[in-house]
C-alpha cells in the first residue's frame, strides 16, 4: 500500500469504487441494525431482487451492446397480466408458452426496429414504454387481474415454492445467469455482442452481422423479461396492470453498478448479478435504519450518477480531469 501513487488509488477507485461503497454501506447498516446480516433478512432480499435480477440479465446483453432498452417495465407488466388472464381461460400449461410467444414478439418488433432499421434504441424503447403500457391497459380493459382459484393451482410453485430450502425464484435466477454468463463468456456470439458494443462499424468491416447480433440482443432482453412476469404473477396470484411501471430505471441502474458502460462493448452477468444485489441490500438497509421507502428513488438516482461518473472515470484512468 505504501508504494501506491494517487493515480494508483484514483484508478482502484474508478474501477472498483462501486464495490467499496457497498462494503461500506454493509457494515453501516450491520452496525445500525443487526437485523441486515440475519440469515432470513439476506434470503428475503436476495428473494425480492431475483424479479429484477432476471429483468437485469437480459438488459445487459442489450447495454453490452452499444443500445437501450426501456421498455421492459411496461412490457413486464404485460407479461403479467397476459399470463395471469390466460391461467384461467386455457390452463397454466397453455397460458405460460402463450405468454412467452407474446411478449417476445414485442421483444423481436423493438429489435428490429433499432436492428434493421438503425432507428435510436433510445427513442424506440421510449415510445414503446408508452406503447406497450396501451397494449396493457387495452388488454385488460383497465382492470387488475387475479387467478380464481388460487389455492389449487401448481402454477404458484414458480414464485412461492422452494428446492432443498432455497426459493425457486433464486434457482431461475441463478441459473438463468449461469446460462446467460456462459452464452455471453464463452460463445461466438457473446465476443460478436463485444465486438458490436465496442465499435460497431469495425465489426461490420470484419464481417459481423451486426443487425442480427443487435436484434438477438433484444431477444434474450424480452424473454428475460417474461421469466420475471412469470415470477410476479406466480408469486401474488394477481396483478396491477401497472406492476412493472418504473422498473426499467431500477433495472438500468443495476446493470450499470455492475459496471457495464452505457457507451457499449462492456460488462459481464456476473457483475450485473452483482450489481442488482448491491441495489437490494442498499435499499432494504434504508428501511431497516427508519428511512422512507420514497428515499429509495433519491439513493437510486444517486447510485446511477455515481456508476456513470465512476464508468467514465474508469476509461480515463482517473476520478477527475480538468479536460471535459
Amino acid at each position: 500500500m505504501a508504494g501506491l501513487t494517487k493515480h494508483d488509488l484514483g484508478q482502484i477507485l474508478a474501477r472498483q469504487g462501486i464495490l467499496i461503497a457497498f462494503v461500506v454501506f454493509m457494515i453501516g447498516f450491520s452496525i445500525a441494525n443487526s437485523r441486515f446480516i440475519d440469515p432470513d433478512n439476506i434470503m428475503g432480499v436476495i428473494r425480492s431482487s431475483a424479479i429484477l435480477g432476471v429483468m437485469a440479465l437480459g438488459v445487459t446483453f442489450v447495454v453490452i451492446s452499444g443500445n437501450l432498452d426501456l421498455s421492459v417495465g411496461s412490457m413486464m407488466s404485460f407479461s403479467t397480466i397476459v399470463v395471469l388472464d390466460l391461467h384461467d381461460k386455457i390452463g397454466p400449461f397453455m397460458a405460460i408458452p402463450t405468454m412467452f410467444i407474446m411478449t417476445m414478439a414485442l421483444g423481436a418488433f423493438i429489435g428490429f426496429l433499432v436492428a434493421y432499421l438503425k432507428l435510436n434504441s433510445l427513442i424506440v424503447t421510449l415510445g414503446m414504454l408508452s406503447a406497450i403500457h396501451g397494449l396493457t391497459l387495452t388488454y385488460s380493459g383497465g382492470k387488475n387481474m387475479d387467478i380464481a382459484d388460487k389455492e389449487g393451482t401448481w402454477f404458484k410453485v414458480f414464485g412461492q415454492g422452494d428446492a432443498m430450502g432455497i426459493p425457486i425464484p433464486i434457482l431461475i435466477f441463478v441459473v438463468l445467469a449461469a446460462v446467460l454468463g456462459l452464452l455471453l463468456a464463452k460463445t461466438p456470439f457473446g465476443r460478436s455482442v463485444y465486438a458490436v458494443g465496442g465499435n460497431g462499424v469495425a465489426a461490420t468491416f470484419s464481417g459481423l452481422r451486426r443487425p442480427r447480433v443487435v436484434f438477438m440482443c433484444y431477444i434474450i432482453s424480452s424473454f428475460c423479461v417474461a421469466t420475471a412476469g412469470l415470477l410476479q404473477a406466480s408469486r401474488s396470484l394477481g396483478s396491477q396492470n401497472t406492476v412493472g411501471q418504473g422498473l426499467e430505471l431500477e433495472v438500468l441502474a443495476a446493470v450499470i453498478l455492475g459496471g457495464a458502460s452505457l457507451l457499449g462493448g462492456s460488462g459481464t452477468v456476473f457483475k450485473t448479478v452483482i450489481g442488482v444485489l448491491i441495489l437490494g441490500f442498499i435499499q432494504n438497509g434504508l428501511l431497516l435504519v427508519g428511512l422512507q421507502f420514497y428515499v429509495q428513488y433519491v439513493v437510486t438516482w444517486v447510485i446511477i450518477i455515481l456508476a456513470v461518473w465512476l464508468d467514465i472515470a474508469a476509461k480515463r484512468g482517473k476520478l477527475w480531469s480538468p479536460i471535459a
